[in-house]
């Protein structure tokens, strides 16, 4: 399945002032951005910064950026899932996982998140596409924000849906470890019937098939 990039780009009002929101964005310019550096929930920013640059060099590989000039603070991955996941068992050619979401704090609050994800569906590409998220409460900012699991995972729930994306049910052992992890995904309008069986076979591994 050939891999098309097809560039968004809008302007959001914030209370903290205006952002741009763009993407796909090429390697080459994400490493001319600066990246800011309250962006670490994953991993040290300069070590994350260097990750979705590799990541928009994937031929599946997409980033989307909010930035304030030359300042990234705030973006979105997608790319297939990890080979160590379940997700990739089934090679699947039309599954992708949206793989990371992050805003600095400063922005938090303001529809940020929800906009990169309604941007970033606007391409036609991803209807022929199964996109998921796996959320872990590890990954979220309780300490940062004081929310509970469950009033953090109503905000991550409520982010996914403006991309379109729904609660799925799944066994996988590590979504399973704790009852506010979840699987969500968006299954593309021009996804065969065949893709979104094998979708539920890799949802439910652990039961009998009759």
């Amino acid at each position: 399945m050939e891999h098309q990039k097809e560039y968004h780009s809008m302007n959001l009002e914030t209370k903290n002032g205006p952002l741009l929101l763009e993407g796909p964005v090429p390697s080459k310019e994400l490493k001319a951005l600066e990246f800011h550096e309250d962006l670490v929930a994953f991993r040290q920013p300069a070590q994350q910064h260097k990750a979705i640059t590799e990541i928009a060099d994937l031929p599946e590989g997409r980033i989307l950026i909010a930035r304030v000039e030359n300042t990234i603070v705030g973006y979105v991955t997608f790319l297939y899932p990890d080979p160590l996941e379940r997700w990739s068992e089934g090679k699947m050619k039309d599954l992708i996982e949206l793989g990371a979401i992050e805003i600095i704090p400063k922005y938090r609050g303001g529809g940020v998140g929800k906009s990169l994800l309604r941007l970033s569906m606007q391409d036609d590409y991803f209807e022929d596409f199964i996109v998921i998220t796996t959320e872990y409460y590890w990954h979220w900012d309780l300490k940062g924000t004081g929310l509970n699991v469950w009033e953090y995972r109503k905000i991550m729930e409520k982010m996914m849906q403006a991309g379109g994306l729904e609660y799925f049910a799944t066994d996988d052992p590590e979504i399973s470890s704790h009852p506010a992890n979840c699987l969500m995904a968006r299954i593309g309008s021009r996804v065969p019937p065949e893709s979104v069986q094998q979708f539920d076979q890799l949802r439910f591994m652990n039961r009998y098939m009759y």
